[in-house]
């Protein structure tokens, strides 16, 4: 499968996500099959078209899994995906599969991480890789109970990845 990538405007607000990150959610439940895979393209989108131009890199994203799946091959074929979570004080610990070589920020700080408290009004946060996890918190969130990764239709600068190079699943704590 190939998610659907960044398309309209960028977000501004983390509670308007809009309704492709739902249509992701939704693609992504198709990996609890066996022998499927799913390339994301979060970051090669065009706001002005819902098909990527660049081919490239999601055909090389495709043949990875390919590659891994149905050959064998050892490589990995997917980017962070979301895994768990644990509150601690005043942030929240993600924990993610496909990381074995770490984690890393393409292009500066983390960005479109967004968290909330019980009510469910999210905040822009700050978020920070420690080792192979994701540790996320504002000062404006003091008991944070959910987090949402590039959860808009458009998450112009979601930037984590895995040491291959391949991106982050969006994803949100609270779903569905």
């Amino acid at each position: 499968v190939c998610q659907l990538a960044a398309y309209k405007a960028p977000a501004t607000d983390p509670n308007s996500p809009g309704n492709l990150p739902a249509t992701r959610e939704a693609q992504a439940t198709v990996l609890r099959l066996p022998n499927t895979g799913m390339a994301v393209t979060i970051d090669i989108g065009d706001a002005g078209s819902v098909h990527p131009r660049n081919k490239q890199d999601v055909g090389r994203r495709l043949l990875r899994i390919a590659l891994a799946q149905a050959y064998g091959r050892p490589i990995e074929y997917s980017g962070p995906v979301f895994d768990s979570m644990q509150v601690e004080g005043g942030a929240i610990r993600l924990r993610f599969t496909h990381v074995d070589g770490g984690l890393m920020a393409r292009g500066g700080p983390l960005q479109q991480f967004a968290i909330a408290g019980a009510d469910k009004k999210f905040v822009w946060a700050n978020a920070a890789i420690v080792g192979k996890d994701v540790v996320v918190s504002s000062p404006q969130v003091p008991e944070p109970a959910a987090v949402r990764y590039a959860w808009a239709d458009n998450p112009e600068g979601c930037n984590l990845y895995n040491a291959e190079g391949l991106p982050a699943a969006p994803f949100r704590t609270d779903g569905p």
